[in-house]
């Protein structure tokens, strides 16, 4: 014979039956991965077994900041990650996405609640009454609705890191842009420095010859014309270098002072960097992998809306304890336990739960078509990275050549000053298309390494170790 508060054995059997079946449960539809999505979605596109624009075989390396031979850029890196704004804001949302998931992940536990109510003395009696309630509830996920909201969870989380990952690498790569940016102009700075000293020379001939009537006034004006020109280079120039002193500040965290130390020459061109196959990308770069993730939190969405249509189970249990002292209690020092379950099907809502799926299955539609979208562009940036390496590689002889022959023709107009069959105005024009030719040269030499550093970025290679 049991106890007079002690719980029905043939209920007892009962929900000890339907937890088992919570543990087994139904389950969960896998998502599409990238290769699902990418022969659902991008079935007009088909891939290459290569890049079309040329490329190098072997697997997409890391480190590649480290690759320009610049002791200065790491560090720079490291203050940008710390202290750049924009990556702290993506950093917070990592951390949302995070107690999101914890938030998700506590409807798999059971909710138990403690109450303590205890009154004082009434009018006209004396004594108290108080007692203590312990209740627990657990939905049992007979068809995986909390499961599927904290996979939908996981997956939004998953895609928050990788976002933070794709923002890190942007940071990085701006940075090493405006580095060589920098550098550029600081160099051009120089040049047309050189510049203007020469077109100063050329109005001083011009107007000496001018005086001694050997000279026109035509080629007076032409002179001044063009040292207005170069003057006016020069101040956009100095410009220019202020405007990139101010942008990597504010990249790196710092107040745009205008005063960080720049290099004075371009860092060393690495050899050509690994490209892998295009079907590697879609695993490999950081906002291709968040935006499939983020068709596998669509994806779970659209099952826990479908669960929600179905019935609810749920077990509870209850043990509580009461005492008086005003009036007598039978059994009063024997806590009574009981245990139960309910079950909640929802048969009339308005439609909301139909359109609540019918919503769902909208939003897995457009992060489908969003993954295609980001996938195809960066299959682009790729192609379009190699391509300008492959024009800039074939482009930088021709213009170094050009400049070696001014530079030679410079020379044989100086022989022919010293022998006499040329003035010292031919000289110097031939100085100043020297200097041209060599700005053309640092130009697409520069463009060559802000290349490099766009093909690292659209391969999705890590500028310092692989994240874990």
């Amino acid at each position: 014979m049991h106890h007079a508060n002690s719980p029905d054995p043939r209920r007892v059997r009962i929900l000890v039956l339907a937890a088992a079946l919570a543990l087994a449960g139904c389950a969960l539809k896998v998502p599409p991965d990238a290769k699902q999505l990418t022969a659902t979605e991008l079935d007009h596109a088909a891939l290459p077994a290569g890049w079309k624009a040329g490329g190098t075989a072997g697997a997409v390396q890391d480190r590649w900041l480290a690759s320009f031979d610049d002791p200065r850029l790491l560090p720079l890196a490291e203050e940008a990650l710390r202290y750049n704004n924009d990556l702290r804001l993506a950093a917070s949302r990592v951390e949302t996405a995070s107690v999101a998931l914890k938030a998700a992940g506590g409807g798999l536990y059971p909710e138990v609640n403690v109450v303590g109510r205890t009154s004082g003395k009434a009018t006209g009696a004396s004594g108290q009454l108080s007692g203590v309630l312990v209740s627990a509830s657990w939905e049992i996920d007979l068809w995986g609705r909390v499961r599927y909201g904290q996979q939908a969870a996981d997956a939004q989380y998953a895609s928050a890191q990788a976002d933070y990952r794709a923002a890190q690498q942007s940071i990085v790569a701006t940075l090493a842009k405006g580095w060589f940016l920098a550098a550029e102009a600081a160099q051009q700075q120089r040049v047309v420095t050189d510049m203007v000293a020469a077109a100063q020379r050329l109005v001083k001939l011009s107007e000496d010859r001018l005086r001694v009537g050997a000279g026109a006034d035509a080629d007076v004006a032409i002179a001044r014309a063009n040292l207005q020109s170069y003057r006016d280079s020069a101040l956009q120039i100095a410009f220019a270098l202020g405007q990139s002193r101010r942008a990597l500040e504010v990249l790196l965290g710092r107040y745009p002072a205008a005063e960080i130390e720049l290099p004075s020459t371009l860092a060393t061109l690495p050899a050509g960097a690994a490209t892998g196959v295009p079907s590697d990308l879609l695993e490999r770069r950081p906002d291709v992998i968040a935006a499939q993730r983020r068709v596998a939190s669509a994806f779970a969405r659209v099952g826990e809306a479908g669960a929600a249509r179905l019935p609810r189970v749920s077990l509870t249990a209850a043990l509580s304890t009461i005492s008086s002292s005003v009036f007598v209690l039978q059994q009063r020092d024997d806590p009574s336990l009981g245990v139960g379950a309910s079950v909640i099907y929802p048969l009339f809502n308005g439609g909301q739960l139909a359109a609540q799926a019918e919503l769902r299955t909208s939003e897995q539609k457009q992060a489908a078509v969003a993954f295609a979208q980001t996938a195809l562009r960066a299959f682009n940036e790729v192609e379009g990275a190699l391509a300008a390496e492959a024009s800039l590689a074939a482009r930088e002889p021709v213009l170094r050549q050009g400049l070696a022959d001014s530079t030679r023709a410079v020379e044989l107009e100086q022989v022919r000053y010293r022998v006499g069959s040329r003035d010292l105005r031919s000289v110097t024009q031939q100085q100043l298309a020297a200097y041209s030719a060599g700005l053309s040269l640092l130009r697409v030499q520069t463009e060559q390494r802000l290349q490099r550093v766009q093909l690292h970025l659209a391969l999705g290679g890590d500028f310092a170790a692989a994240p874990p």
